[in-house]
């Protein structure tokens, strides 16, 4: 019914990827229906469509993600029909769980495992994309041990594998509680901030302030803003502006104060600081999302700059162990 609602065209590429065997039955079941009304063939396509959507979110992060997202779009009931239809076509390893999981995340509980139990486990992933991911994370001597195992591994008894896939999963999921437990606090809060785009870290920062300015001015410490390229040398100043356009630059110094205006001006050369300073006076007011928008690309490309290790930011409470010499 599908090919034939498709067209000539249609089941010629989907003739493409079946087996002979299967191309041959299709055939003769095309051969007998010489036609499929308009309704039965919406119902097809539809149920197509949503097995496609379906096996790509079990594919981006298993069933479990499936089923919300179905659950969102379609309603409980709908989403357990597909799933159920799906199920006979779907492969599920027990070790669906770690689909999404880090590499080095699973490599931090395997590594004091057996060979054995290594070998297993990355023979079972749900991709081999990921499969190999843990691979090289091991040591090299303990790579070709555990490649070997997996080579000579024969059929394990599922009932091993579900078992050894319980026990993994009550151990990570006890990891992740613990994990969960020891996050946030200031240098948490600072992360986030240093992640979001300046509206929402001036608002969050003004409104902590209000309720506690001393929590706001050790978050502050932790961050940096735009009017913090003062903190930055020459040099530093000069590699964050190559990576900028004039334009971003120009919208960033508007409201900024006279010293960061003269900084960037002292850092660029004087026929590229007469064309910024041309630039902003003949640019029309602009609304203030805009200037922070501006100001949050100068602010990202100092952080990716810092996290790269080209130019070194200081901040409030270093220490003597990150001082430069």
């Amino acid at each position: 019914m599908l090919c034939v609602a498709l067209g000539p065209k249609g089941a010629a590429q989907i003739f493409q990827h079946l087996p002979q065997e299967l191309i041959e039955q299709l055939t003769v079941e095309m051969a007998r229906t010489t036609s499929v009304d308009e309704a039965a063939s919406e119902i097809v396509l539809e149920e197509v469509v949503e097995t496609a959507y379906a096996r790509g979110y079990v594919a981006e992060g298993g069933v479990a993600y499936a089923r919300e997202v179905l659950e969102r779009a379609v309603g409980s009931a709908r989403a357990s029909e597909i799933l159920s239809r799906l199920a006979t076509v779907i492969e599920q390893t027990p070790f669906e769980f770690l689909r999404g999981t880090p590499a080095d995340q699973i490599y931090t509980f395997l590594r004091t495992e057996h060979p054995q139990m290594i070998a297993l486990v990355i023979a079972n992933m749900p991709t081999t994309e990921l499969a190999a991911q843990v691979m090289q994370l091991l040591p090299p001597v303990e790579q070709a041990d555990v490649a070997t195992r997996i080579a000579l591994m024969g059929q394990t008894a599922p009932d091993v594998v579900k078992e050894i896939a319980h026990v993994m999963r009550q151990k990570l999921d006890s990891v992740l509680q613990h994990e969960y437990a020891a996050a946030g606090g200031v240098p948490a809060l600072a992360q986030i901030l240093n992640s979001s785009d300046r509206g929402t870290e001036r608002n969050i920062l003004e409104h902590l302030a209000e309720r506690n300015a001393e929590l706001a001015e050790e978050v502050r410490a932790l961050l940096f803003v735009f009017e913090d390229i003062l903190k930055l040398d020459d040099r530093s100043v000069q590699l964050v502006l190559k990576e900028i356009d004039a334009k971003d630059i120009a919208l960033a110094l508007r409201g900024s104060s006279d010293e960061v205006k003269e900084r960037i001006m002292a850092n660029m050369s004087q026929r590229g600081a007469e064309m910024l300073t041309e630039e902003m006076e003949f640019m029309p007011p602009q609304r203030r999302k805009v200037v922070e928008e501006a100001q949050s690309k100068v602010v990202g490309v100092v952080r990716r700059l810092e996290e790269s290790g080209a130019i070194f930011v200081a901040r409030g409470g270093t220490g003597a162990d990150d001082q430069v010499l």
